[in-house]
């Protein structure tokens, strides 16, 4: 959160960053406190990083497809432009389940007001002296790339929003 603070800062932005994540959490928990969350702030633009731990723990498609598609519509009625991130599962979930998983990103994609990223863990997670131990979650040191990630789709988000 800090680097992205520190970029905006850097480019020039006045964007505030504001982490309403909770590591660990599911689509399901992260559209259950949604509603409270938007009450409290007006995002100009939202990244949506999710669906991961849903992957991980082998959740219903349909229900991580339900609840993200809830989660988009909640933001843009709240008038924020969403930066979707595409998430991947290791190759153990099996070639069906992970198509079908990575189609749900595609298929939200093409909402009005959603733009779609990359894998913010690319030039990341085939890296074991990025990652620790445990093969999922990045070290301290791969926030940078996972910055650089976002930001080719970040960048024109705030463009967009710097004449309004």
């Amino acid at each position: 959160m800090s680097q992205l603070q520190d970029r905006l800062a850097s480019e020039g932005y006045p964007h505030d960053v504001i982490n309403a994540s909770i590591s660990g959490e599911t689509t399901h928990g992260a559209n259950n406190r949604l509603d409270l969350i938007l009450k409290g702030i007006k995002p100009d633009i939202t990244i949506v990083e999710l669906g991961g731990n849903d992957g991980l723990r082998g959740i219903p498609l349909v229900e991580i497809k339900d609840n993200l598609s809830s989660i988009i519509e909640k933001i843009s009625v709240s008038g924020s432009r969403i930066l979707l991130v595409e998430m991947l599962l290791p190759p153990n979930y099996g070639k069906q389940y992970i198509e079908k998983f990575v189609g749900i990103y595609k298929e939200l994609s093409l909402r009005d007001g959603v733009v779609l990223t990359q894998f913010i863990l690319n030039n990341v997670a085939d890296n074991a002296d990025l990652m620790q131990s445990d093969g999922i979650h990045p070290e301290a040191e791969a926030q940078k790339i996972m910055l650089d990630n976002l930001w080719p789709d970040l960048y024109p988000l705030l463009q967009a929003g710097a004449g309004s």
